[in-house]
């Protein structure tokens, strides 16, 4: 494995080989970015540059980074702007916030085409959850355009109790009857949800969700709470959006969506109905045995969630003979 890590060993550590540093966007706000190259002697399969969920950081993620680096593949990963290291847009360090999501397309629009210059094709740009739809609205705008993208549980949809037709109504209400950047929820990854439930929501694999607890406590910088209601009235609106008529449809780059049918955070439905609207696009998913974060699931699905991915690069990205 790279830098001689295996195992839980190489998730709560930055492999030797990586580089972190500060990125300067063009308004002047400093995003945090990583890379890890292949191993020496390995064939260069391309570069992926990945996106992680709200509230997320690129630590999380380490070990899938590390399999795609030790695959060949030059790998990529950023904090949004407002969460990871990336700094925080209220007063409040604890709320996730941002005034509109097209704040986050520009941002990944300027992040690809710095990474494009570099980086050696083919580039598949994957996201996970809001990362996940960030980066399929960014195709569908042309903010980026990648050969290949691969999305885990995108956020194309909630699951709450309110009807689809009216969160976003409901989510301006919230706004004027209360400060916009107030946490719409008190604790966990979803309103109503208590804080010791959290790991239900998001994997079967105790140890890789301590992994995320673990960072927590070694970066404190890194603690994000519940989300502001201005990120979910503008999240309603960001959905609505892809739901456009002709947006998914101009997207032609091929597209992997890898979903849990029984997801308790974003809308199995959704994503369901959006795969089938993307021309190339390509549909993975699995029953009661997966949860939210497929990446960070037990070993029998993230293998076959790693298999998926592989096998789908195989196909819309095959690597260069000799």
């Amino acid at each position: 494995m790279n830098a001689g890590l295996v195992g839980g060993d190489f998730r709560r550590a930055i492999p030797a080989s990586a580089r972190e540093w500060r990125w300067a966007l063009p308004d002047g706000h400093e995003i945090r970015r990583i890379s890890l190259e292949p191993p020496p002697g390995t064939a260069t399969r391309g570069s992926i540059l990945f996106m992680p969920g709200r509230a997320d950081f690129y630590e999380k993620y380490l070990e899938t980074l590390v399999e795609w680096a030790n695959a060949g593949w030059h790998v990529s990963a950023a904090d949004w702007r407002g969460q990871g290291a990336s700094g925080r847009m209220t007063a409040n360090p604890l709320v996730g916030h941002i005034e509109d999501f097209s704040i986050w397309i520009a941002d990944l629009g300027a992040l690809w085409s710095d990474w494009v210059r570099t980086a050696p094709g083919p580039h598949v740009l994957a996201g996970h959850s809001m990362g996940g739809h960030l980066v399929l609205r960014a195709v569908a705008e042309g903010a980026a355009n990648p050969d290949a993208v691969v999305l885990s549980a995108p956020m194309l949809g909630f699951i709450t109790p309110i009807p689809q037709f009216v969160q976003h109504i409901y989510g301006k209400l919230m706004c004027r009857i209360g400060n916009p950047e107030r946490m719409a929820w008190k604790v966990s990854e979803k309103p109503g949800a208590p804080r010791n439930g959290r790991m239900l929501l998001l994997t079967h694999d105790a140890d890789r969700y301590a992994d995320e607890l673990w960072w927590r406590a070694a970066r404190p910088e890194l603690e994000l709470g519940p989300a502001s209601w201005r990120w979910v009235e503008r999240a309603a609106a960001s959905i609505e959006t892809l739901r456009a008529p002709g947006v998914l449809e101009a997207v032609m780059a091929p597209v992997l969506v890898l979903a849990a049918k029984r997801d308790a955070l974003v809308s199995w439905p959704a994503i369901e109905q959006a795969s089938e609207r993307l021309p190339r696009g390509e549909l993975v998913a699995w029953g009661p045995e997966a949860r939210h974060e497929l990446l960070r699931e037990a070993d029998p699905v993230r293998r076959q969630v790693m298999a998926a991915i592989s096998s789908f690069l195989d196909r819309a990205v095959p690597a260069k003979m000799g």
